[in-house]
């Protein structure tokens, strides 16, 4: 990966990771952002966003009671969520692949109301993600807080691999990655009540593997101090619940203490439908651990395939004790359409955790999760500006010279390409999409659900064929649907292109517009289904409708990640 200079480096954090945008925390910026960015671009395409917006509502319909909460938590694209609480706050942290900022991190008082606050993942120099497709990167990760400090692990998977990231609070500044040098996945920190640390994770198991997906757990004490691994790794788990049964994917494992017993619960089955959480105890931190008898202790496997309404693929959950002694979980399940389709990515939910004869219980065999349900006991707070759950709007008019954290753009940025000034965001024409080894001239947020109405307003003149700038629906590289004012057969025009696994674009529809002033560009998704439309000097014009948007799923995209939508330019 090219260098950035100083200034470069700090033009970026203040654009990438900075915050103004309504009902978004702020976070220090730079007023010399926007200069710099235009300096560093001059010369350049560009187009000009004057609005963004987002209007939301789940297909679910859902009834919410007094003193209930909603699930999911945190909607769409918030996959393997680790939860922590420090004093009366409480904190998630969830997957972010190649997406730059990365490893999101939410803040709630109640469990139930959260604000993305930060991202640890906020300089290029932290990680180098050239080269990796969007479903690389970082993996699962477990945040952890012990005597005055904050620590982030997780794996960045085909880059170095397990790291440790601290922080004195969690708005940061982040470490730069320590990286821990042991094979496979999903790490996390088991804190002792004797002062030392322990770090589990998903590994290779000590023989020769039986089977696709024969995985195991294993445990190495950790020098917290300084930061490095210290004695032997001693496998723990080997293959799941019954490795007779040939269980998959054993990971995420974390260790409790509760009553004289250490427990460790693993997501088991992989993240796709026959996902699951399962749980094991002991006597002693280094096992042997047995596993509980209902097991799974949490899935949704077992239900009617043909259910309405469908949640599905549930595991991969973390514990957490309340001040009254209560335990809930999150954990990542999937809404579908269509019985398997989902383009917004895995999510968070929320559920109670009981205790039985010394044995946590989630959910019984057979139960469905359910979308409303009693709130934790804790102080109510008010919702959010912008809320994480259930149906709802914003737009973002670009009012301050930074970005909120909540966008994001595809692998670390090498130099600038946009800036935010005056009401509006100016993004250079470099293109990138496609190109692994390129960060696209792409910034996007969240698909959160699957009925959505996402717009923006773009000023733009093509002046050479292919030149484009828009609205960009984004699973990866090779799956997008791309809206934008391009120069077509000589003309000026409002082309629809889908790409569908490769790096041709096929062009839906065109119409000419005859206007150099804005124009307001519309993708209308329904599951599946998706319109495209815009609007020129106060008239809306319908493009395409009944698009098949199921090339937006991850189920066919392929990978972990869920849709971005926002804003891209092409020369």
């Amino acid at each position: 990966m090219r260098k950035v200079s100083a200034l470069n480096a700090v033009v970026l954090i203040a654009t990438l990771a900075g915050c103004n945008a309504p009902g978004d925390n702020p976070q220090s910026g730079t007023s010399h952002a926007g200069q710099a960015a235009s300096q560093a671009s001059a010369g350049q395409k560009a187009a000009t966003f004057t609005q963004f917006s987002y209007q939301g509502q789940s297909q679910e319909e859902v009834t919410v009671g007094k003193g209930e909460f909603r699930n999911p938590i945190i909607s769409g694209y918030a996959p393997d969520p680790t939860v922590a609480r420090v004093g009366d706050d409480y904190y998630v942290v969830t997957s972010s692949f190649t997406h730059f900022p990365g490893l999101p991190i939410y803040h709630s008082k109640d469990l139930v109301n959260w604000t993305q606050i930060d991202n640890a993942i906020d300089r290029p120099e932290q990680f180098d993600f050239s080269g990796l497709n969007v479903s690389r990167g970082i993996f699962a990760p477990d945040l952890s807080y012990h005597d005055g400090t904050y620590y982030l692990t997780s794996t960045c998977v085909d880059c170095k691999g397990n790291f440790v990231m601290t922080a004195d609070k969690p708005t940061g500044p982040w470490s730069d990655p320590h990286w821990l040098g042991f094979e496979g996945i999903d790490p996390s920190i088991y804190w002792a009540d004797d002062g030392r640390a322990y770090i589990l994770n998903n590994g290779a198991p000590n023989e020769e593997p039986r089977y696709d997906g024969h995985r195991a757990i294993w445990i190495q004490e950790f020098d917290w101090k300084n930061l490095t691994m210290v004695g032997e790794r001693k496998q723990l788990i080997n293959g799941g619940v019954d490795i007779t049964e040939q269980p998959v994917w054993i990971e995420g494992p974390h260790i409790i203490k509760r009553n004289g017993y250490y427990y460790i619960t693993a997501a088991e089955g992989g993240t796709s439908i026959q996902h699951s959480q399962t749980i094991f105890r002991a006597d002693n931190v280094w096992g042997p651990y047995k596993p509980a008898d209902h097991n799974p202790i949490l899935t949704q496997r077992d239900l009617d395939f043909e259910r309405e309404d469908p949640i599905i693929a549930a595991g991969h959950a973390k514990f957490v004790q309340l001040p009254n002694g209560d335990w809930w979980a999150t954990f990542l399940a999937i809404r579908p359409y269509d019985h398997d389709m989902f383009n917004i990515g895995r999510e968070t939910f929320l559920l109670p955790v009981r205790w039985e004869n010394d044995w946590p219980y989630m959910l019984p065999q057979g139960e469905r999760i359910p979308f409303a349900m009693q709130k934790p006991a804790l102080p109510e707070q008010p919702q959010p500006d912008v809320p994480t759950s259930g149906d709802f709007s914003y737009t973002d008019d670009f009012d301050g010279d930074t970005l909120s954290v909540s966008w994001m753009g595809i692998r670390d940025p090498q130099d600038d390409f946009y800036q935010v000034a005056n009401g509006a965001l100016s993004l250079a024409c470099r293109g990138g999409l496609g190109d692994l080894n390129a960060v696209p001239s792409f910034v996007g947020r969240r698909q959160q659900h699957h009925i959505a109405d996402i717009s923006t307003t773009v000023t733009f003149d093509p002046t050479a064929e292919g030149e484009m700038a828009g609205l960009a629906a984004v699973q990866n590289d090779q799956y997008l649907m791309f809206l934008g004012v391009t120069q077509l057969d000589g003309k000026k025009q409002v082309a629809l292109y889908r790409r569908n696994g490769s790096a041709e674009d096929e062009l839906i529809d065109a119409m000419p517009v005859s206007s150099s002033g804005e124009v307001t560009l519309t993708l209308a998704f329904d599951a599946g289904q998706m319109q495209a439309s815009y609007e020129v000097n106060g008239t809306q014009h319908t493009l395409a409708e009944g698009v098949d948007a199921t090339i937006l799923s991850t189920n066919v995209t392929g990978g972990f990640v869920g849709t971005l939508i926002g804003l891209y330019c092409t020369d």
